[in-house]
């Protein structure tokens, strides 16, 4: 009896939590709104600064940036994770001034806007081709922009996504991303199912591949041994699908572009199979070529190597 008493204590503690945090959360991006985008991103960014590093994720963002740049020193790991930490405060803020942020016109200069797009040829070629298409991105940027940028292309795309564990603050980003273009499949039991009724439709599958996935594939990103989720390769061998990397990165100025990549040949076995495991590193070394060059703008506080 008492055991069930503290069991129920324990996630009335956790959801009264989890309920204050989020009401913290959202009355911050209420007061950015006050703000034009440019400024609000840029608070955002440094109150980040100053919050992040006073949590206790920071000392996972300081082991894995250790881990990934050995020949960093201290002070540049230092640096590069409070960086880090204001380009998370400025995904937050993002989902405020997605509205302005995205100003992308393909009949305008795109040096004139927010927002620049390297790849247009190959998106419009996307669009104009029955072939199923499953692009895969990392949380790298603002990786929020890319189903915006495919359906002002007219692709149509189901994303898969992982909820935050705070049910209060995944419930407004699910609200939030409802409104934006596409479909959304939250990572879960049933997810696979989802995406290939997608493909078999003839539509198109977006999807984070930098996650850690306890029954994934032997791998390695940063030439340590990690789990990588096997969903893509198996959704493309089973439906032939080209498969597409996509990314969008913040440049100086706040502004973004976003570059779709020409497609990516999986590995493929003796019998000319798709090669689940051999496919699943292409995924990470792609990812970790852009980490390499944009290292501030990775998710570093989630803990992604098996240490």
């Amino acid at each position: 009896m008492s055991g069930r008493f503290l069991e129920k204590a324990w996630k009335r503690q956790r959801q009264t939590r989890d309920w204050l945090v989020a009401r913290v959360l959202f009355a911050l991006l209420a007061v950015l709104r006050l703000f034009p985008a440019r400024k609000g991103l840029e608070v955002a960014d440094r109150l980040a600064r100053w919050i992040g590093p006073k949590t206790p994720r920071h000392r996972v963002a300081l082991e894995n940036l250790r881990l990934a740049f050995p020949e960093k020193d201290e002070a540049a790991i230092e640096d590069l994770a409070r960086r880090n930490w204001g380009q998370m405060g400025r995904i937050a803020a993002e989902y405020v001034f997605l509205d302005d942020i995205f100003d992308f016109d393909p009949s305008r200069d795109s040096s004139k806007g927010m927002v620049e797009v390297d790849g247009i040829d190959l998106f419009l070629q996307l669009r104009d081709n029955p072939k199923p298409v499953i692009f895969f991105t990392a949380h790298l940027g603002s990786f929020e922009l890319l189903p915006i940028c495919a359906a002002t292309f007219g692709l149509d795309l189901t994303a898969l996504f992982r909820q935050p564990n705070n049910r209060y603050i995944a419930r407004e980003v699910l609200s939030a991303r409802r409104t934006r273009g596409g479909h959304l499949v939250p990572s879960k039991a049933g997810a696979a199912w989802a995406l290939a009724g997608t493909l078999e439709g003839g539509g198109n599958v977006g999807m984070l591949v930098d996650q850690k996935f306890k029954r994934g594939e032997l791998t390695t990103f940063f030439g340590r041994p990690c789990r990588t989720n096997p969903l893509l390769p198996k959704l493309a061998r089973k439906f032939d699908c080209d498969i597409h990397p996509a990314r969008c990165v913040r440049l100086p100025g706040g502004r973004y572009r976003l570059s779709l990549e020409p497609r990516l040949e999986l590995a493929r076995d003796a019998a000319g199979e798709i090669d689940v495991t051999a496919s699943c590193q292409q995924l990470n070394d792609v990812v970790e070529r852009w980490v390499r060059e944009y290292p501030e703008q990775w998710m570093w506080f989630h803990r992604r190597w098996m240490v």
